[in-house]
């Protein structure tokens, strides 16, 4: 399977440096829609970086996300994707979802963008919107999936089924646009059988890439009060490396991996806590087969 970095590359013609942006819309089930509060996981602080921020505007906020990675991109030729992270970024009008993608592909050396959302959260509408926009520009959807384990997603409040994730993926697929998908591996009551029966279905999908992490609690989340209340068996990084192993050596070959592993501030990470960068994890499955 090739990694996000060469294939961003060969997309893109050079090295590529992702600026998350913030959007300022909300999610469904925060708004009332389909509920509040959220995932019982989330807290969108926790991967959000500082120049991120929705008081700003699009222009400025990537403009700040250059210069944070200027002194590491020195003397090297970099091109950028906004990278719209926090919340459902599909999830507004139309006419103002344009306004947003347009303003950030207006800003000098960004060359596309990556898109984040929730599968039930796309229509007909916007996916031709879409679909014009990937014709003229590199454009990644990336659907918060997380399970396809229908309890999980009642349990975690996610507001949508893994039906739903099957549809918003081969509908956005099918309309050339590049899909991404991603997983949250750990929930204590899905075992491993139920998680290679996972990989089998996530294999079946037309994902172009896909992202992983370990199952994380955040400070401030309902998990974590869940999990205070009654804490339950942290796998360890050899442990969760096994697991990654075995999940990935289930996926097409094509399919090409974002990640393995998230990293959050280590202030606000209850468990685990395994003191590893995403590097060396990277290598940790590379030695397993992955």
């Amino acid at each position: 399977m090739r990694d996000i970095g060469s294939w961003f590359r060969q997309q893109l013609g050079g090295r590529v440096q992702k600026l998350s942006v913030s959007s300022g819309v909300s999610c469904p089930n925060r708004d009332g829609s389909l509920g509040t509060g959220g995932c019982t996981f989330c807290l969108n602080q926790a991967f959000t970086p500082s120049y991120a921020d929705p008081s700003l505007s699009i222009t400025r906020q990537l403009e700040a996300g250059k210069q944070f990675f200027a002194k590491r991109a020195a003397s090297k030729r970099v091109c950028y994707l906004a990278y719209f992270q926090s919340y459902s970024n599909t999830y507004a009008p139309l006419s103002e979802l344009e306004r947003i993608y347009e303003e950030a592909l207006s800003v000098s050396d960004v060359a596309g963008l990556v898109i984040a959302t929730r599968p039930d959260c796309i229509s007909p509408a916007l996916l031709d919107y879409l679909e014009r926009l990937s014709r003229r520009t590199f454009l990644l959807i990336e659907y918060g999936i997380e399970s396809a384990n229908d309890d999980t997603l009642r349990r975690i409040h996610r507001g949508h089924t893994f039906r739903q994730s099957q549809q918003a993926v081969c509908l956005t697929a099918e309309r050339g646009i590049r899909v991404g998908g991603h997983i949250i591996l750990g929930f204590p009551w899905e075992d491993r059988p139920e998680l290679m029966r996972q990989a089998d279905l996530i294999a079946q999908l037309p994902l172009t890439t896909l992202k992983l992490h370990q199952l994380q609690i955040i400070r401030g989340t309902e998990m974590a009060r869940q999990y205070e209340a009654a804490p339950w068996p942290m796998p360890t990084a050899q442990e969760y490396a096994d697991l990654v192993a075995e999940y990935v050596g289930r996926l097409p070959q094509s399919l090409i991996l974002d990640r393995f592993v998230s990293q959050s501030p280590p202030q606000m990470v209850i468990a685990p806590r395994w003191g590893i960068k995403s590097s060396e994890f990277d290598k940790l499955i590379q030695g397993r087969g992955g």
